[in-house]
């Protein structure tokens, strides 16, 4: 840290350079467990199945053959629009179905005394890059409104894929980005790993509202279960692929690194739970250190030495919205994908990071 450049950085922090961020990873239960459970990618294929069971009862199975796992987002839009009129409506009833299941889960947060007095709910995950999963959000704006809640859900401005590394650029102050036209950023996944490069683009705006992914990688460690050593050696290589790439075009790299993960981040880089679906298990507890292992083989960026930045992958994705918030003061994120990850935020005053 340079002298005169403010406290020390830290993993997971609640104060950052733009937001504070007030609560993040929060788990809400029911008798049957978590209530997140009910609205992530799961959940909406047990409901299509549900409907899908239903059909079959009454004749051949509108859906065709493949396993309701396995049918792409793709191809749950197709039959969305399908000329026959049973194949959409098992499709629609699920995205009604699972808008309702959304829509309570939203509201017990905004409940919680750190959810109050919220404008905007930002909705990102891969399930929001389709067209069920922008149907679902809509629908479920439309309920949470019948109930009295008037905010406002917006689905994620950068594709979902991009959004996990885009936001780790504000995880930094500013003047760690001064003079270098971008940074690496890692987002890591229960089912995926991507590295990528992301293009700060100051010299078009200062609040990084044009920032994007130039080039990334990505590994589905699910269809190999490494281990976690295994995994992290991969990673290095990815780091050095993408440091080789930017060498190449010249994109001066600043020598900082932002990494989104799951699980509750501790100030010292250690993962304290939420980290069971990571490869090979063991990432949990204060025996392993995810920046510390990236920084000792990839000791430098150019000719400056490494620096790892680790927070949530919830509250990183929900960051890569903040220059589109502009005169929002309170916000959250819900994430929709293997789980449901969520942060909340309260925007600091203008002129701040």
């Amino acid at each position: 840290m340079e002298k005169g450049k403010g406290k020390p950085l830290t993993h997971g922090a609640g104060d950052l350079p733009a937001v504070h961020v007030n609560e993040y990873n929060f788990e809400l239960r029911n008798r049957d467990g978590f209530i997140g459970d009910k609205a992530n990618k799961r959940a909406f294929q047990e409901i299509l199945e549900r409907w899908r069971k239903g059909a079959r009862g009454n004749g051949l199975d509108p859906l065709g053959r493949k396993p309701t796992a396995d049918l792409s987002k793709r191809e749950i839009d197709h039959f969305l629009t399908k000329d026959k009129s049973m194949t959409a409506a098992v499709v629609w009833s699920a995205v009604e179905e699972f808008a309702h299941e959304l829509s309570e889960v939203l509201s017990r947060f905004l409940a919680q005394e750190s959810w109050k007095g919220t404008e905007k709910i930002i909705v990102g995950g891969g399930f929001v890059s389709s067209a069920a999963g922008a149907l679902s959000i809509a629908r479920a704006q439309l309920i949470l409104g019948e109930q009295g809640n008037a905010v406002e859900l917006i689905k994620i401005r950068h594709h979902p894929d991009d959004a996990g590394l885009v936001g780790s650029a504000h995880l930094l102050p500013r003047w760690m980005l001064k003079g270098h036209k971008a940074i690496l950023a890692i987002d890591i996944g229960g089912t995926n790993i991507r590295v990528g490069i992301v293009l700060l683009n100051r010299n078009k705006a200062k609040n990084l509202a044009h920032a994007k992914v130039y080039k990334s990688r990505i590994w589905r460690h699910r269809d190999e279960k490494p281990s976690r050593t295994a995994s992290v050696d991969r990673l290095a290589a990815m780091l050095t692929d993408m440091i080789a790439v930017a060498s190449k075009k010249k994109l001066d790299l600043a020598p900082a690194v932002g990494i989104a993960c799951p699980g509750i981040v501790e100030e010292e880089g250690s993962i304290a739970r939420g980290a069971q679906n990571l490869p090979g298990g063991n990432w949990e507890g204060d025996h392993f250190n995810l920046p510390e292992a990236l920084r000792k083989v990839v000791p430098k960026i150019g000719d400056h030495d490494s620096f790892f930045i680790m927070h949530n992958d919830a509250v990183v994705q929900g960051l890569s919205q903040l220059p589109f918030l502009t005169g929002v003061s309170n916000w959250g994120v819900v994430t929709i994908g293997t789980g449901l990850g969520n942060a909340h935020y309260t925007n600091k005053p203008p002129g701040n990071g």
